[in-house]
């Protein structure tokens, strides 16, 4: 038979015995679960994307908030002329976009109707970004416009 490690006591009863063994299970069970766990590439693969999904969504609420605040800074800094031209340009959009969807409802394949679906949900999650970005398109285009005339 083996000797027991050097820096384990022998039992001295079957009783300790016992324990020591069952002790022993115990912590094999563990390390064999630990070492399943660690080459179970699958769910580790699952629990890296759910964490990076976490990520990405606190990292687009950030960046939504952010676009908000900048949105308001820059429209209050708008002279009231351009505001105007602003909301009237956004409605004239809008018609545009609903005009688009009445067509593309009529004539484009099934397939293509839920892109575009998926696309416009996209869009109406998103509308601070988006307005965000029309108010900067918006101000890059007049400053490019004063530049010129």
């Amino acid at each position: 038979m083996t000797q027991p490690p050097h820096d384990e006591p022998t039992a001295s009863s079957p009783e300790e015995l016992r324990e020591q063994v069952e002790q022993t299970r115990e912590e094999l069970g563990q390390t064999v679960e630990a070492l399943a766990a660690k080459t179970d590439v699958r769910a580790r693969a699952q629990e890296k994307a759910a964490e990076v999904r976490q990520q990405a969504v606190i990292k687009a609420g950030e960046l939504k908030a952010k676009a908000a605040e900048t949105t308001s800074r820059l429209q209050d800094k708008l002279p009231d002329p351009v505001k105007d031209k602003a909301a009237q340009a956004a409605g004239q959009a809008r018609a545009k976009a609903v005009q688009a969807g009445h067509l593309l409802q009529e004539k484009a394949p099934e397939p293509v109707r839920q892109r575009a679906a998926q696309g416009a949900q996209a869009a109406r999650d998103n509308r601070t970004l988006l307005l965000a970005a029309a108010a900067g398109a918006a101000l890059v285009w007049l400053a490019c416009r004063r530049t010129k005339g």
